[in-house]
């Protein structure tokens, strides 16, 4: 159990991180910086984005489950 648990941890964090690098910038942060502030914001959020947002907040609630899992199967035995 422990190691599904672990491998899933994993396998969510590395997804979580690629769909927060999908996001298209939205302010004049480090994105401007290196071009992206070039873009003009002619179109609002498509659903391409909605659908980014929702896997990536499902993502993290699978990471964070996971964790409390994994704490809780630390701290009890298991």
């Amino acid at each position: 159990m422990t190691l599904a648990l672990q491998i899933i941890l994993v396998l969510s964090a590395v997804l979580v991180t690629v769909f927060v690098l999908l996001h298209k910038g939205k302010g004049g942060g480090l994105s401007s910086l290196f071009g992206g502030g070039v873009q003009s914001n002619l179109s609002g959020s498509t659903i391409v984005e909605k659908n980014l947002d929702r896997y990536t907040i499902f993502m993290a609630i699978i990471w964070i489950v996971c964790i409390i899992a994994l704490n809780l199967i630390q701290a009890y035995g298991g």
